[in-house]
């Protein structure tokens, strides 16, 4: 498998590298039901197993619970990316290798995509700023090879951000992003990745607001 906000929105195109994969699991700990019914997962290593066991499928917040061997194969490449895009595990080879030759991830709010060795710049820009990033998993959809996730980006602002406008120094800001994921898998792979992430919000949380004055007085 809680959203963010920015200043600008050149300065959102800037930092575009960010939300990519804001993915990332924290491998040592388990999934444990929250309170008021709603399940929040966070994925640990045994669940990144290549085979989920019944109980590990049990453990994840899946809208529906029948799934083929074919879905569940697919679930466990997606629940590994997560793993190696993890702010204490970050494996950026393993990542960028869980694509297609030709796969791409979108960062559908920034407008930017990323192809090749620089699906790693992905992983490499977010620890950068949050190194001890981690995504909880809300909701898993599991449709063939199409997998939707609803989630939420979290980790501590500990890193510089540079911005069109400067450098913007950490705070020790915490985040909690809302994030929606989009994997489409080809062959046991991820063919392509579209991430929505709630840039508006993160900047917010990390103490940048929106410049509607300056934006105004500009139009």
């Amino acid at each position: 498998m809680k959203s963010l906000n920015w200043k600008t929105a050149v300065t959102t195109a800037a930092v575009a590298g960010l939300s990519g994969l804001a993915i990332a699991a924290a491998p040592s700990q388990a999934a444990t039901p929250t309170s008021a019914g709603t399940r929040a997962h966070t994925v640990s290593a045994a669940q990144t197993s290549p085979a989920l066991s019944p109980a590990q499928l049990a453990a994840l917040p899946l809208t529906n619970r029948h799934l083929t061997r074919h879905e569940i194969a697919n679930l466990a490449v997606v629940l590994n990316a997560y793993h190696d895009a993890e702010g204490h595990s970050l494996d950026v080879n393993a990542f960028v290798n869980s694509f297609t030759t030709d796969g791409v991830f979108n960062d559908m709010v920034a407008g930017q995509s990323y192809r090749g060795q620089a699906l790693g710049d992905v992983l490499t820009n977010m620890a950068a700023i949050f190194p001890d990033v981690h995504r909880e998993l809300k909701s898993i959809t599991v449709n063939g090879d199409v997998i939707s996730l609803e989630l939420a980006i979290q980790g501590t602002f500990e890193g510089p951000l540079p911005t069109p406008a400067g450098t913007l120094r950490p705070n020790g800001a915490k985040v909690d992003v809302p994030t929606a994921d989009f994997w489409y898998l080809q062959d046991g792979k991820v063919k392509k990745f579209d991430c929505f992430v709630g840039y508006t919000d993160m900047y917010a949380q990390m103490g940048v607001n929106l410049d509607w004055a300056g934006a105004v007085a500009k139009g």
